[in-house]
């Protein structure tokens, strides 16, 4: 019986040392409290994980984000076949709280879980971006316009990406570029037209060319007066001749002619 139990020691002593040689040709750290003498689980670290799994460790390493600086492979992976089958986690699991994370299939836009901001973007999609860019909605209701009715996609149709306006809109004039455009036009609130104080007359004279000429023929001191300067801040705003000019005549020749565009015509196109 003795000589029994000597040689099951033996047999048992000789697997331990088989799997150690194993684990130490692989290059995995194994503590001797996780030897198959006491039967405890090895303990990993994600030292580990790299020396088998090499894809997800250099996506993490180029492009892993928060996943990369706040968590670990274990954190994420706690446990590993074949003990463990189910080892993919769910995104709720650290992500909670905020409507974004509501959504379901969030692998649908973040495919690749390694690279989280790696977005990818289906077509005619609106409602998921909404839970983010809360800021663009709310300008797009304020003022419907054409821009209102089209899906997010239409316009981005890569995460982050800005689109050109004159891939749908002809210029004002042939020399505009992006720039300009958002000079004068928030993309998601396009009709009201805003604009800083020392906008060059040129960009107004994209539109309103008559108006430009006009004043570029004048003799008077107007012509060289930007319009921003009386138009200021708001489109279409019509200043009153008394905001620069008061009160130039008597009153009796004031009350006789109340307007000074009856004596003087246009702005544009003063007579003297």
């Amino acid at each position: 019986m003795k000589q029994r139990m000597r040689g099951k020691n033996i047999q048992l002593m000789k697997h331990v040392l088989a799997t150690f040689v194993i684990f130490l040709t692989a290059g995995i750290s194994v503590p001797l409290a996780a030897s198959a003498m006491d039967g405890a689980r090895p303990v990993l670290s994600p030292d580990d994980c790299s020396k088998c799994h090499d894809a997800a460790p250099k996506a993490i390493e180029s492009l892993g984000m928060a996943h990369k600086t706040s968590v670990t492979c274990v954190d994420c992976h706690q446990g590993h076949p074949p003990k463990d089958a189910d080892i993919i986690p769910q995104c709720s699991m650290c992500h909670s709280g905020e409507s974004h994370f509501e959504l379901q299939n969030c692998l649908g836009c973040h495919t690749n879980p390694h690279t989280p901001l790696e977005i990818t973007l289906s077509d005619e999609m609106t409602e998921p971006c909404l839970t983010c860019h809360t800021e663009q909605i709310a300008q797009l209701k304020k003022v419907p316009t054409m821009h209102t009715e089209q899906a997010c996609t239409t316009c981005h149709t890569v995460h982050g990406e800005i689109p050109n306006c004159t891939r749908c809109h002809d210029p004002h004039s042939s020399d505009m570029v992006q720039t300009d455009c958002l000079t004068c036009h928030k993309a998601h609130m396009p009709l009201p037209v805003r604009y800083p104080d020392d906008i060059s007359s040129k960009h107004c004279a994209s539109c309103h060319d008559t108006a430009y000429s006009l004043l570029m023929a004048s003799s008077a001191k107007h012509r060289d007066v930007a319009c921003a300067d009386c138009h200021k801040a708001e489109h279409k705003m019509i200043p009153k001749c008394q905001d620069c000019h008061g009160i130039p005549h008597p009153d009796a020749i004031m009350n006789k002619f109340p307007t000074c565009g009856d004596c003087h015509g246009i702005a544009h196109d003063l007579r003297k």
